[in-house]
């Protein structure tokens, strides 16, 4: 979820309610503020907000269903999770791939923050700021070439 999210302040009392069955339904209930934790929102392949999951020993199934209280009670109590089918293997959150996904949000993360150091802090122009990212870019591209 976001914080701005409208969607996900709509579902956010129904959460909380699901989290406090958690106990009832033999579950973990958690969610996690991609603003603050990009590198799960990569990890997971998050393309819209609200994204829920369902995990059971590693296999991971995306939710699609209503987003009731009675909804995602039933989800669980009667495992209708069995009939979704689990997110394939290379795009599992625990695959290398996702892995290699999540290092690249937070490389974009790291990105921004010397963008905003050196702009802010520093007050380079923007456009020199992007300048110095090209410069940088093609001199690791030559490097590498080498």
């Amino acid at each position: 979820y976001a914080p701005w999210c409208p969607a996900c302040q709509q579902i956010e009392l129904i959460w909380e309610s699901f989290a406090k069955e958690s106990e009832h339904l033999d579950i973990t209930v958690g969610k996690v503020d991609v603003t603050q934790e990009p590198g799960l929102s990569g990890r997971f392949f998050v393309t819209t907000l609200p994204t829920i999951y369902h995990a059971n020993n590693g296999i991971f199934r995306r939710y699609r269903g209503s987003r009731t209280l009675e909804d995602l009670q039933g989800y669980v109590l009667e495992k209708k999770w069995e009939a979704v089918e689990p997110v394939a293997a290379w795009k599992s959150p625990s695959s290398i791939m996702m892995h290699g996904m999540a290092g690249l949000f937070h490389l974009s993360g790291w990105i921004r923050q010397i963008h905003s150091y050196l702009t802010g802090t520093l007050g380079i122009h923007v456009w020199f700021s992007y300048a110095i990212f090209i410069l940088a870019t093609l001199l690791i591209g030559l490097f590498l070439g080498l």
